[in-house]
């Protein structure tokens, strides 16, 4: 296996464990939504602020829900070799990240209640915008390098030509005239 490969390899390993957390988190919260359960919070409050905000829906689709198909879908692309696999796995991660974000603005900004769940999801999203991103970037089938130059042999000692004989001096003469 090569280095490039193996930096693949464990790359898709990682987005993969990292969309099982995301399904977690969007399936329990898909599931607490549609059964009208209360949502674990370990804050005062900020999550059922959250999930009741005019925020928590998207053309009537629970924003969970999306999120949870997001995961899903990024899971699916690593089943897609080569260039489209990785390119669609990193579009979908980039739109949940810009999603994401958007949401935590909302949170933080216009609802002024934070869900953990909610947080947590868009720390996952960033995190897959990235590894996605460098899949995309060093890709998983580079080329394979040039093999080396061959050893060349040592150069052939070249004959002295005149120019690097030594040169007569007068004072050279004189000594071999005596």
């Amino acid at each position: 296996m090569t280095a490039s490969a193996a930096t693949d390899r464990r790359l898709r390993i990682a987005i993969g464990v990292l969309c099982l957390i995301g399904i977690g988190i969007g399936g329990y919260l898909t599931y607490v939504h549609y059964e009208g359960l209360k949502v674990l919070c370990l804050s005062s409050g900020g999550c059922e602020t959250v999930q009741s905000s005019r925020y928590a829906k998207l053309a009537g689709i629970p924003v969970a829900t999306l999120g949870l198909a997001g995961y899903i879908a990024i899971l699916a692309s690593l089943a897609v070799r080569g260039e489209t696999g990785r390119a669609v796995g990193f579009g979908l991660a980039l739109v949940g990240f810009l999603f994401s974000m958007y949401l935590t603005y909302r949170e933080a900004f216009t609802i002024h209640a934070y869900c953990q769940w909610c947080l947590g999801s868009a720390a996952l999203m960033t995190a897959l915008a990235i590894l996605t991103g460098i899949r995309v970037v060093y890709g998983g089938e580079r080329p394979p390098a040039p093999p080396p130059a061959p050893e060349r042999p040592p150069p052939a000692r070249a004959a002295k030509t005149a120019r690097h004989a030594p040169q007569a001096t007068a004072s050279g003469a004189r000594r071999r005239a005596r």
